[in-house]
């Protein structure tokens, strides 16, 4: 592929801690609420709701935890309303980040993302300053003990996959969003388990950081990804695996 969104892998192998802190859960029960609001509480008819309610079975959160979040959504029970708001900024390096965000009060939100902008080093800019450089693609990551290489091509290429990378650990799949539920639907028929499996901003290039810029590139971001108020983080920053294991010493 073009690019990659490294923060994506680097975010899922944190995410036990992430579930510890008690984030994890509050996020897709955000995502879950909005989904159900914009589209309806019928998770066949909304992609988005089916998406969410899929993220939520993946991370073992109890299925009356989806149910009410459902209902804030399409109001049978009370909740808060969200607003849904990109912001676009730039960190050490030169490097675009996007931060997706569902809150309850946008002044809070832009003050604390700017602060984290500022703190490492970074620039929270414009709207579209840097959206440009990413597409939004159906991304899914797959454990390779769990299948082999030419039953998940024969799988994801005839459910309209678009790219398929071997990464070492894991396969990665890109595919329009349109296409994500095919490909969904095609690897659950065939028993295949994904580790992720979400629409994503996926960079068009990727810009390689180094030392400190690198330090405070993956400081800024797990930074933003534990704001409350923020869902999804993407950005273009490329990392080798030696420079990590430095990092991580």
């Amino acid at each position: 592929m073009s690019g990659h969104n490294k923060w994506s892998t680097i975010k899922h192998k944190k995410g036990a801690a992430d579930a510890k802190r008690g984030k994890l859960f509050s996020k897709i029960i955000k995502e879950i609420t909005v989904a159900a609001r914009m589209g309806g509480g019928d998770i066949e008819g909304n992609a988005r709701l089916r998406a969410a309610v899929s993220s939520a079975k993946a991370a073992n959160m109890p299925k009356d935890n989806i149910d009410r979040a459902i209902k804030k959504g399409t109001g049978e029970l009370g909740g808060v309303a969200f607003e849904e708001i990109t912001y676009e900024g730039y960190g050490p390096g030169g490097v675009a980040v996007l931060v997706k965000v569902l809150t309850d009060n946008k002044n809070r939100a832009v003050a604390d993302i700017r602060h984290l902008f500022s703190k490492y080093n970074g620039n929270l800019g414009e709207t579209g300053c840097v959206n440009w450089m990413f597409d939004k693609k159906g991304y899914a990551s797959i454990d390779k003990a769990t299948v082999d290489e030419e039953t998940l091509y024969d799988i994801a290429l005839g459910a309209g996959a678009d790219d398929i990378t071997d990464t070492g650990e894991s396969y990665e799949i890109l595919t329009t969003p349109d296409e994500i539920e095919n490909l969904r639907s095609a690897l659950e028929k065939k028993g295949i388990k994904y580790t992720q499996l979400e629409v994503q901003m996926i960079p068009q290039t990727n810009v390689t950081l180094t030392g400190k810029p690198a330090q405070q590139t993956l400081k800024l971001l797990d930074a933003l990804e534990d704001l409350d108020d923020v869902q999804a983080v993407s950005s273009n920053f490329d990392i080798s695996d030696e420079e990590m294991a430095e990092l991580q010493a």
